[in-house]
């Protein structure tokens, strides 16, 4: 069981909302340049993350060898808008998605965490492989939107 991962995503939970909310809006929608997303498009990709994430979350622990389909992560952010959405709403999302993800796997017994599946045709995984994995992503992404994040990793360790 990925305990310390565990850990640090109910950390991120309590701490990173007050965090964000504290980020001016001109920070929020400045985009580095047309090409890169601002911090409203980096908190919108994490809700895809999320979302997508607890569908991998959830399947390989209710299914044999799940084979899911990967995505396009700038299609998505393009199709949602969410530089034109209202940052408070986009974390208050990511806050409670992130609630969810945990709820999927907190109960997971120890030998679930070691069921695997396949992701866009790549090798297979494990279910502690794609959680792991999530939450490093998700410090990766904080990161860019201009949320310190090495108390975060020091913390746990």
């Amino acid at each position: 069981m990925p305990l310390q991962s565990l850990i640090l995503l109910r950390r991120l939970l309590d701490e990173v909302p007050p965090r964000l909310e504290k980020l001016p809006e001109s920070a929020v929608v400045r985009k580095p340049s047309p090409a890169k997303w601002s911090s409203k498009e980096h908190l919108g990709h994490l809700l895809d993350s999320a979302a997508n994430n607890y569908q991998r979350l959830v399947r390989i622990q209710l299914e044999e060898n799940p084979s899911m389909p990967g995505y396009d992560r700038d299609r998505w952010v393009e199709l949602q808008g969410y530089q034109q959405r209202e940052w408070r709403e986009l974390i208050e999302s990511w806050r409670i998605l992130n609630r969810q993800l945990l709820g999927a796997v907190e109960g997971a017994p120890e030998p679930a965490w070691q069921r695997t599946c396949t992701i866009a045709g790549a090798a297979p995984v494990t279910l502690q492989f794609v959680f792991e994995d999530y939450v490093d992503h998700l410090l990766h992404h904080l990161q860019h939107i201009g949320i310190e994040v090495e108390d975060f990793r020091t913390s746990t360790v």
